[in-house]
């Protein structure tokens, strides 16, 4: 018995279509396809989830500080609520208060006749010194 071909069957056979023993190319151009999409998609992931950060780099060290925890915390809990606070928190700028603040405290400290940034630790000696010596 001869094995024919049907006659309904195609004659010639799709390019996509590998003969039995040969490397099937279609399946190799594919897998090298896939691995570059999911590396491009994840670093177009990483790149869009530090935006807050980059946004917050040339703010104040607390403000920047404050952004890189929520994208952390964003990061690792999956709520995207912190990263929408983050990126919130970036795009406002900040007042400063910390400089006028330690503009008045040193002029109390003039004013108080005690040597520039001393005025803290003269209320710590009495309560050491009262430590020591109720030991």
């Amino acid at each position: 018995m001869t094995a024919s071909i049907n006659p309904a069957a195609p004659h010639s056979l799709p390019a996509f279509i590998t003969a039995p023993g040969q490397t099937d190319t279609f399946m190799v151009v594919m897998a090298i396809f896939l691995v570059v999409v999911v590396m491009a998609v994840g670093l177009l992931f990483l790149r869009l989830h530090t935006l807050p950060e980059r946004m917050a780099h040339g703010s104040q060290k607390l403000q920047f500080e404050i952004v890189a925890v929520l994208g952390l915390l964003a990061l690792f809990t999956h709520i995207h609520l912190f990263w929408v606070a983050g990126l919130i928190l970036a795009l406002i700028d900040l007042p400063d208060f910390g400089t006028p603040l330690r503009r008045i405290a040193g002029s109390a400290e003039k004013m108080a006749g005690l040597p520039p940034g001393e005025g803290d630790t003269e209320s710590d000696k009495p309560a050491a010194a009262q430590g020591h010596h109720g030991s």
